[in-house]
């Protein structure tokens, strides 16, 4: 591990600082640093971009990048191609690895669907699990799954079939029924097949009031992937 001369702080951890992405316990949080106090917690204001986190609407070239992949995936992700995926990757006949050789299979990758990161994803879940060890220490199954919460993301990488981004990220949502207003950017979903569907939509579409969750066909992507496992 590559040491930094600070007592505690690696050379990942380090980066991740100074790219905003987490702050030790001890840091001074106030207005300069853009920071908020949420009881012992330091609570930043703004995204690594200066902008509010999960705006979708503020104009930049990074959310122009994170537009075009949620129209593709609101164009392309119908029920039937979800069930194909979810038939096609249920085999679980892909590979077998470790977990931390699944995580480095994510250095090259930077989710193009989050509005507030540009870091590749293998960073992501170290400051997430880093950040939640920091707030409960105790708790060892949250740090992991704090962890592992995005290994699906796999499907981008060639030993899991190199999925396009707009298949493999962003935001899920039920298939099989009307798409909600609230759904990130569904202006895009009136180029989806499904949405000429008269069966598709109305509020329950295919479904029945109490169904539960598991007999629900939702978008394919990293955590349908990860749920499968």
């Amino acid at each position: 591990m590559l040491q930094t001369g600070v007592p505690g702080v690696t050379g990942r951890s380090l980066r991740l600082q100074r790219a905003g992405r987490f702050t030790e316990p001890n840091e001074s949080s106030n207005a300069e640093n853009d920071t908020a106090v949420d009881g012992e917690l330091d609570v930043p204001r703004r995204n690594a971009f200066g902008l509010d986190f999960r705006d979708f609407e503020k104009e930049s070239l990074r959310n122009a990048i994170v537009q075009e992949c949620y129209r593709k995936n609101h164009i392309y992700q119908t029920c039937e191609f979800a069930n194909k995926k979810k038939e096609e990757y249920g085999k679980l006949d892909k590979a077998e690895m470790s977990i931390w050789e699944c995580c480095e299979l994510l250095k090259n990758y930077v989710d193009e669907s989050d509005p507030d990161l540009d870091e590749p994803q293998i960073d992501h879940l170290l400051q997430t699990a880093e950040a939640i060890r920091r707030d409960h220490p105790h708790e060892y199954w949250l740090q992991l799954t704090a962890l592992i919460h995005d290994l699906g993301k796999v499907l981008l990488h060639p030993a899991f079939g190199e999925e396009p981004q707009w298949c493999v990220v962003g935001d899920t949502f039920p298939l099989g029924c009307a798409f909600d207003n609230n759904i990130v950017h569904h202006q895009f979903f009136k180029e989806n097949p499904d949405s000429r569907n008269p069966a598709f939509n109305t509020k329950l579409g295919i479904y029945s009031e109490n169904i539960g969750l598991d007999n629900i066909t939702m978008s394919w992507g990293h955590d349908e992937y990860m749920y499968l496992e």
